[in-house]
């Protein structure tokens, strides 16, 4: 059986080595519009407007500010209150209740995204349409079309589009992703992801008056007019906003934590779509007003291997003493990462019985920054400069996005979901699926390119 040294000895080069994209050509030119058209030197400051200053809107804005060449220029947000906590945060930015006033603003270089994931979509199209560069909060959307739309308005008016799952900018994801890809592991044909956690039901409050100074009509946006509901708007101080567990505005666990999970497999696997998706799942426990399931379980199939996510909110016992993370099962060696460390098992000799297996301990590998919101937004600025590919552009984001809304449309349909990864469409009998490839825009919202 293989020693700890010996694993070592035959790893050392991959365990330094990083999965960074390799240098290429500019992605993008400058727009000819007039927004937002003057070319950034190196040396220049850029200009940001922020949309949504919410929790995790806030935290974004946070990471871009501590930056020396970024200027919070100006924040919006539909809810007062969440408007004037940042503004005690960024004094000097103008402040606006719609984002149409920053979307004119030809002053301002790029703009965050860190509303509700149903505003995602249609935002960054208005954005790259008015000439500015974007960083979106992932998942890039809440129906798989909309994202392709995020990719064409991109491409079409020049953007550079990084999506925020900062995963990838971890030194230590991209040594794991490194690992794997060299062959290190050898033939790895399952991947298991997984969120656990025991936690309370969110009630079940009644309809009634949006608070003061909460535009709920813009709120909705694209989504359908419903009466307002505690849960529906939801921000929680140190918490998941409730949005997430309904359909309109957000798809649950799986396109929260599940997105970054994926995201990180998808990368290290080298690859950008399952071709088969079948999920279980429901309400089985929770007795609240969320739609979206307390339980949930995923298997994807990929042409080399099986993918499975896992997400239960009713018992928080961890998996291999991890309450969250992603396992690589290869046939000589299993892979563990999540933010905090990779860690390296070696698999005993093929043939050798369970009770002469002797405990091998693990290599593990710290992460080297435990909070990569900084280094996923310097590369962002850089891109925007440079006009370089960020490391998550817009189409990775966005497959990363599709896969998990696939899992939550494969649960929804009852069916398993064969797909075309290509063009992104359901191939088998399952109409309910194709139905939610797609979603209806309220008017006067429309979604065009």
């Amino acid at each position: 059986m293989p020693t700890r040294r010996d694993f070592l000895a035959g790893t050392v080069g991959v365990v330094g080595a990083t999965a960074l994209p390799a240098a290429a050509a500019p992605l993008v030119q400058r727009s000819s519009s007039t927004a937002s058209s003057r070319v950034l030197g190196a040396n220049d400051r850029v200009r940001v407007g922020v949309i949504g200053t919410g929790r995790q809107g806030t935290n974004v804005m946070r990471g871009h500010q501590r930056l020396d060449d970024v200027e919070i220029a100006a924040i919006c947000d539909v809810y007062a209150p969440n408007l004037a906590k940042a503004a005690e945060i960024v004094p000097a930015a103008t402040k606006h209740a719609d984002f149409r006033r920053i979307l004119d603003d030809t002053s301002i270089d790029a703009v965050v995204i860190g509303t509700p994931d149903h505003w995602h979509a249609l935002l960054t199209v208005l954005a790259c349409q008015a000439g500015k560069d974007v960083y979106v909060e992932k998942p890039t959307s809440v129906a798989i079309a909309e994202g392709r739309a995020m990719v064409q308005a991109a491409r079409k008016y020049h953007r550079i589009v990084q999506v925020g799952t900062q995963q990838r900018s971890q030194p230590h994801f991209q040594q794991a992703a490194g690992i794997v890809k060299s062959g290190a592991l050898g033939d790895v044909t399952l991947v298991r992801c997984w969120n656990a956690a025991n936690a309370n039901g969110i009630g079940n409050p009644p309809d009634g008056a949006p608070p003061d100074g909460l535009d709920w009509d813009l709120w909705l946006g694209p989504a359908k007019k419903v009466p307002f509901n505690p849960n529906r708007f939801g921000v929680v101080p140190d918490a998941w906003s409730h949005f997430r567990w309904f359909w309109d505005y957000a798809g649950g666990m799986m396109t929260d934590w599940g997105v970054h999970l994926i995201d990180i497999v998808q990368m290290a696997m080298d690859v950008d779509a399952p071709l088969e998706v079948s999920t279980i799942g429901s309400k089985f426990h929770l007795t609240d007003n969320r739609e979206t399931p307390d339980t949930i379980v995923a298997t994807y199939r990929y042409p080399d291997f099986v993918m499975t996510y896992e997400n239960r909110v009713c018992n928080g016992m961890p998996i291999n003493g991890r309450a969250y993370g992603i396992e690589f099962l290869g046939t000589q060696a299993t892979l563990f990462v999540d933010r905090e460390r990779y860690e390296l098992r070696p698999e005993p000799k093929p043939g050798t019985r369970v009770q002469d297996i002797v405990p091998v301990e693990p290599t593990v590998v710290a992460a080297t920054a435990p909070d990569a919101h900084p280094s996923h937004q310097r590369n962002f600025i850089d891109c925007v400069k440079s006009r370089q590919a960020p490391i998550c552009d817009i189409e990775i984001g966005h497959r990363s996005s599709s896969t998990a809304i696939l899992g939550n449309m494969a649960m929804r349909s009852g069916q398993t979901i064969v797909w075309d990864g290509k063009a992104e469409r359901v191939t088998n009998d399952n109409a309910k699926a194709q139905a939610l490839v797609a979603r209806a825009y309220r008017a006067p919202w429309t979604l065009v390119v």
